[in-house]
């Protein structure tokens, strides 16, 4: 994403107000106070030829007057004169313009204009921006806050507002607040790119009513929040509310499976939020998901506990160890257990023992003191102590710790107190446990984020099959396929659909089962029935083969009955011999107006409705994602497990899963997918009946996907000089195995070369940051060898791009013992055409001036070499042509 001119709008070193103003209550005037009422030190220039000095700074008459070019300008006039100031204000060399007001009819013209110039809008509509690590306050608010290490997007200005009061009350500060409005040309993922890299900044808060660009937004996310917790709040929850904001109408489940899948976290509200908020200020990392509760009273606790359940989150258990630690500071009528009830008689010094016991203990991730009103035990006191306690205890900095002092009046001072220690505390039991569940919650989309994926069972599939079906079946004019025209086609994807026989009438329907064996499904259609109207989806699962004749001809006849002027189309026949505990599932693929293509999974059953009824999932899937997939659904409910007896085979089902993501991302003339029923026994899959909807793309058409998908066309064979062959192709996250093994076979030089310091050990999460990238911001390739019919990898280039896509940094590593067979000189030359074809215009490296093969290699291929002898490196750069003759 664009980070052109952000600078100059998060921290501007001069800003121009267009339009300033003395008269109170005008947007000019606003303007002026709030910049010069946050102390910014650069220069404030108002621009006006109605008075000589606004707010005591003397103004300039107009925009070509100016004594310099500014950073930022605030056009603070009427819209009606937006576009001439912004084509005034390009000519005049500024770099970034924040639009207060616009009318929809000008926005195409400002987008245009502004591109012309190479200006950066923010806007039209935003309330502004607040920058309070630079003293700067460029908004419409009169609302002050405080530096802090929270960031705050928001694509509403009402609701900008709320959180700055709701800020100022609690003492929240903010490193950057913004409201985006429009977000005509600067959108969420710029700034996400840009805080990300901001060390001011240690989490981020997102407000969104939209998504403008969803493959942006899931990319800029997904590299932000390797780094820093993001919280989501997204309003338009149903259809309505959507329209009420003028929002793409979009599934709301969609939403939960894109913020998921980029590892942030959403909250469902603005209470959630502000919860959010005190715990992404003061609450330490989790290690785990065991919580333990104190409380002076059953009820609070019982209120918490519900809350823990209902999230499915995890009570720690005690250890006989801790037990024995809490029964000797405990009166003998309390118990040591979790919840721990000290009764409402609990004094001070009994809290501030308890917690010393505790503190000593491992048996739990979090713990969380609640406290109710309580006469024996004033509220400050014990909070005071329990402070004390913490601060005087060896692990008390390493304890995640949540407080709820339960009341109002009476609690306000402790809350304070442990808001100023930096201890997290909220006002009701249920509300600290949601704030716990958040960080669970952010813990898991973290932990999947980064899993290493295993290996699906076989990764070739016959993808030019499947298109030479799908074209023929366009070019015939079809475009809706059912279950026998689908056949053909999922079995290029290694799906099993069972074979449909078109039976005329009950008898023939009969005779043909009793042939082919079972399962098998059949479609009955009799010439008898008028063809006027359709009965479709009548299903008869038989138990036994001896049931196949009665039930057929039984089922066959109500149905003539009930429809005596109707043409029976789609009454299936299965038998269910030897398939204990079997299941009917429904897999299905929808395109979502935001998202692109989402794949469902959820119970079979004759009603659908995706939004209450599935798990829903973006591609592209692996096997890891796939099982997340499945797991999601049984723990909400949306698909049942079966018994012990006769478990669902959940790796069986990623499979199916993942098969259908890249059968999706393959043929994207597919425009939905129905398999229902998907009948499951133990690992045997049977696709009873598919459907298929078709339509032509066009040549060259934006891709529908939200996330970039492994760039198979980019997979290449090369011969090397010892005459063997090497597959050199994007990286995968599945290949974090044979990285590690990898670099264990690259001696220490090298990897000094490479990292410019000692390497003893890649963690899983380094190896994870190498092997998941974005394919549209990073680009990584492997040499694949196979050695004894094993596939090691014995190079790899790398070159990661800026958010501008313009310059990007490159790398290259061959197997130490392996050097001589061309592997880098390859590697580098397949590089440098990818970046090219990718609109890169420039790539740079660092080597050490001892690296002489790296530079030697260099100068070979065209690059300028910069060695700087007093500094110890060796600047590498090659300018990019968009074609390259190798």
């Amino acid at each position: 994403m664009s980070q052109r001119g952000l600078e100059a709008l998060l921290r501007p070193e001069s800003i121009a107000v267009i339009g300033a103003s003395n008269k109170l209550g005008r947007a000019g005037y606003l303007m002026m106070r709030n910049l010069l009422d946050s102390g910014f030190n650069g220069p404030v220039l108002p621009v006006t030829p109605a008075y000589r000095a606004v707010c005591g700074v003397l103004t300039w008459r107009d925009i070509a007057s100016l004594p310099m070019s500014p950073d930022l300008a605030i056009l603070c006039t009427h819209a009606d004169r937006n576009l001439a100031l912004l084509e005034q204000l390009g000519e005049r060399g500024c770099k970034t313009v924040i639009v207060l007001s616009s009318k929809p009819q000008q926005f195409s013209e400002l987008k245009a204009c502004a591109q012309r110039f190479s200006m950066r809008l923010l806007g039209p509509n935003s309330l502004g921006i607040l920058a309070p690590w630079q003293k700067l306050n460029a908004s419409f608010s009169p609302v002050p806050i405080l530096p802090g290490k929270l960031a705050f997007i928001s694509q509403s200005a009402a609701v900008a507002n709320t959180i700055l009061d709701w800020a100022q009350q609690r003492a929240v500060g903010f490193s950057y607040f913004v409201s985006l409005g429009d977000s005509l040309d600067i959108d969420v993922d710029d700034l996400l790119d840009f805080l990300a890299r901001d060390s001011k900044t240690s989490a981020i808060l997102l407000y969104l009513e939209h998504i403008s660009d969803a493959r942006r937004f899931l990319s800029a996310s997904r590299s932000a929040s390797r780094n820093k917790p993001i919280l989501v709040i997204k309003s338009g929850r149903s259809g309505q509310a959507q329209q009420l904001l003028n929002s793409p109408l979009s599934l709301d489940a969609a939403y939960d499976a894109a913020i998921q899948r980029a590892g942030l976290l959403r909250v469902q509200d603005t209470h959630e939020l502000f919860s959010a908020v005190e715990t992404l200020s003061h609450m330490r990392p989790l290690r785990g998901e065991r919580l333990l509760i104190i409380s002076n009273g059953a009820a609070p606790a019982a209120m918490a506990l519900d809350q823990l359940l209902s999230r499915n989150g995890k009570l720690a258990q005690l250890s006989e160890e801790t037990r024995h630690a809490l029964s000797a500071v405990l009166p003998e009528a309390i118990t040591a257990a979790n919840p721990l009830d000290l009764r409402d008689d609990a004094t001070p010094k009994l809290y501030q023992a308890v917690m010393t016991a505790l503190l000593d203990s491992t048996d739990y991730d979090a713990l969380l003191v609640i406290h109710a009103p309580s006469a024996a035990a004033h509220g400050t006191v014990t909070a005071s102590q329990l402070i004390d306690a913490v601060r005087g205890h060896p692990r008390g900095k390493y304890v995640t710790l949540l407080t709820n002092w339960c009341g109002e009046f009476s609690s306000q001072e402790a809350r304070k107190l442990f808001t100023e220690a930096g201890i997290p505390t909220y006002r009701t039991p249920e509300g600290t446990v949601t704030a716990f569940m958040h960080m669970v919650e952010y813990r898991r989309n973290q932990k999947q984020l980064k899993e290493t994926p295993a290996l699906p069972a076989d990764l070739e599939q016959n993808t030019d099959q499947a298109h030479q079906l799908i074209a023929r079946t366009l070019a015939e004019g079809t475009t809706q396929l059912d279950t026998h025209e689908v056949r053909a086609i999922f079995q290029a994807y290694a799906m099993n659909v069972l074979p449909t026989w078109i039976a005329s009438d009950s008898a023939e329907a009969v005779n043909i089962a009793s042939q082919v064996g079972y399962p098998v499904a059949l479609k009955l259609r009799s010439p008898d029935i008028p063809h006027n109207s359709e009965v479709q989806g009548v299903m008869l699962y038989l138990r036994t083969a001896s049931e196949v004749q009665q039930a057929a001809n039984a089922i066959f006849d109500r149905a003539r009955q009930a429809f005596p002027h109707a043409r029976i189309q789609g009454l299936l026949v299965q038998t269910m011999a030897n398939r204990p505990g079997s299941q009917e599932l429904r897999v299905v693929v929808e395109q979502d107006p935001v998202f692109g293509p989402l794949i469902m999974l959820a119970e079979g059953g004759t009603d659908w409705l995706p939004e209450r009824q599935a798990a829903i999932s973006l591609p592209p899937l692996n096997m890891t994602l796939a099982r997340y997939q499945v797991v999601q659904a049984l723990k909400s409910g949306k698909i049942r497990g079966r018994n012990a007896l006769h478990p669902l085979d959940i790796p069986a089902l990623s499979q199916l899963l993942v098969n259908v993501s890249n059968l999706i991302i393959d043929c994207p003339e597919i425009e939905r997918l129905d398999i229902h029923p998907l009948l499951v026994s133990g690992n045997e899959l049977s696709l009873l009946d598919v459907s298929m909807q078709l339509s032509a793309q066009q040549p060259g058409a934006p891709s529908r996907l939200a996330i970039r998908p492994y760039p198979r066309e980019l997979e290449e064979r090369v011969i090397l000089k010892d005459g063997s062959l090497a597959l050199f192709r994007p990286i995968l996250p599945e290949d974090e195995p044979l990285l590690k093994a990898f670099i264990l076979k690259v001696t220490k030089e090298d990897l000094y070369y490479r990292y410019f310091s000692e390497i003893n050990e890649f963690t899983h999460e380094d190896l994870a940051n190498m092997t998941q990238i974005d394919y549209d911001r990073e680009m990584a390739f492997v040499a694949i060898h196979n050695m004894n019919e094993k596939s090691e990898i014995i190079g790899v280039t790398r070159a990661v791009s800026d958010p501008d896509n313009t310059d990007a940094e490159f790398s290259v590593l061959v197997r130490s013992d392996l050097k001589g067979l061309g592997l880098g000189r390859r590697l580098l030359d397949k590089m440098i055409n990818y970046a090219a074809e990718h609109g890169l215009q420039r790539l740079t490296g660092i080597t050490m001036p001892n690296n002489r093969g790296m530079i030697t290699l260099a100068r070979k291929l065209g690059f300028d070499v910069d060695i700087q002898i007093q500094d110890g490196i060796v600047n590498l750069s090659l300018t990019l042509e968009k074609t390259r003759i190798l």
